[in-house]
C-alpha cells in the first residue's frame, strides 16, 4: 500500500451559475427556464413544496441528469468536464442513496478520496487522515468499523455527508442533509458545513424542507414551484408569509431574530391574530363553536333575562 500523502484535494474554483436550465425526464418537463447564481463561498438554499423539482435541480447541477441550458463552475460548463475533473470540483450528497450493507463506515467515507487516487493505485496516508478527521467532526469515529447495514437512518445520513466532505471539493451540493437527523445532529451538521464554508471558502447549495433552518443558515434562497423559479433573494426576501402561504399552502408567522434572520413559526389556522388566509376554520375553534351551540342554542341568539320575551322585572 502506498503510504504517500495523496492529493491535497483542493482545486481553485469560483461559484456556481445556472442559465436557462431545462430538464425533461421521459416526456415530462421537470425544470424549465431555471437560472440562479451562487457566489464563491456563498450558501444557497433551494426550497419548495414536494415535487417542485428541487432534487432534480441539484442532480442537474451535479452533471447527473441530461439537461439543456448551462451549468457553470467558475465559468466552466459542467458538461465539458470529465468525471474525475467534475468530482474534484463538485461533491454531491444525495438524500437516500443505496448503501452497500457490508461496507464499513470508514471504507465508504474513504470513497470520497477516489478523484485524488491514481488509477490502479491505493489510498495514501493523507487520504486516510482526511477521512478520519471528517468522521470525528461528524461524531462517527466510534462507528468507523461498523457495517453500513447496521446503522440507523440518521447515522446513514451522516455517513453520506461524510463521504461528500472527504471529497474536499470547493462546491458542496447537499440534498436534504438533515432529513433523518435528530435536532442535535441537525445543528451539528449544519454548523460544521458553515464553518467549512467560512474557513475554506466552500460554495454550498442545499435543498431543505425546514424553512426555519434554511433561514438561519443560508445567505441566499431560491424558491422553486412547478419547475420554475418563483422567487429568489435573501432569506428575508423569500421567507414571507405571503409567499409561504401561496406556495406551501401553510399558515405561518414570520419574525426577525436579533441577528436579522427570519424565523418561521407554524400557526394553527383560525387562531386570533394569525397572519395568512382566513379560508379555513381551525378544528378546535369549530368544536368550541359547536359546543356553544349545544349549550346555548344558536351562538348569535341572545341569552339572559328577556331573551325569550320575558319581563326582566317580574
Amino acid at each position: 500500500m502506498d503510504d504517500g500523502d495523496g492529493g491535497d484535494g483542493r482545486d481553485t474554483a469560483g461559484g456556481v451559475e445556472v442559465r436557462d436550465l431545462e430538464v425533461v425526464l421521459e416526456t415530462r418537463t421537470v425544470l424549465s427556464g431555471v437560472g440562479l447564481r451562487v457566489r464563491l463561498g456563498g450558501w444557497l438554499a433551494v426550497i419548495g413544496a414536494n415535487g417542485a423539482g428541487k432534487s432534480t435541480l441539484l442532480k442537474a447541477v451535479a452533471g447527473m441528469l441530461p439537461h439543456s441550458g448551462e451549468v457553470l463552475i467558475d465559468g466552466t460548463p459542467v458538461r465539458a468536464l470529465k468525471p474525475r475533473e467534475r468530482a474534484r470540483l463538485l461533491a454531491y450528497a444525495p438524500q437516500a442513496p443505496a448503501l452497500p450493507g457490508d461496507m464499513t463506515v470508514f471504507d465508504y467515507a474513504l470513497l470520497g478520496r477516489t478523484p485524488y487516487i491514481p488509477y490502479l493505485g491505493r489510498e495514501g496516508r493523507r487520504d486516510r487522515e482526511v477521512t478520519a478527521s471528517v468522521l470525528e467532526r461528524l461524531d462517527l469515529s466510534a462507528l468507523a468499523r461498523r457495517p453500513l447495514g447496521r446503522l440507523s437512518g440518521g447515522e446513514r445520513q451522516r455517513v453520506v455527508l461524510a463521504r461528500a466532505l472527504v471529497q474536499q471539493a470547493p462546491v458542496l451540493l447537499l440534498d436534504e442533509p438533515t432529513t433523518a437527523l435528530d435536532l442535535g445532529h441537525q445543528q451539528q451538521v449544519l454548523e460544521l458545513v458553515d464553518r467549512l464554508r467560512l474557513a475554506d471558502g466552500l460554495t454550498v447549495v442545499t435543498t431543505l424542507h425546514d424553512l426555519g433552518v434554511a433561514g438561519q443558515y443560508a445567505d441566499m434562497m431560491t424558491l422553486v414551484a412547478g419547475g420554475r423559479v418563483a422567487a429568489s433573494g435573501s432569506p428575508a426576501e423569500v421567507l414571507t408569509g405571503e409567499l409561504i402561504a401561496e406556495h406551501f399552502d401553510a399558515h405561518v408567522r414570520v419574525e426577525t431574530d436579533p441577528w436579522g434572520r427570519p424565523q418561521v413559526h407554524l400557526e394553527r389556522p383560525g387562531r386570533p391574530g394569525r397572519r395568512g388566509r382566513p379560508d379555513r376554520e381551525d378544528r378546535s375553534d369549530r368544536l368550541d363553536r359547536e359546543d356553544r351551540t349545544d349549550r346555548e342554542g344558536h351562538p348569535d341568539t341572545p341569552s339572559g333575562p328577556g331573551a325569550r320575551g320575558e319581563d326582566p322585572c317580574r
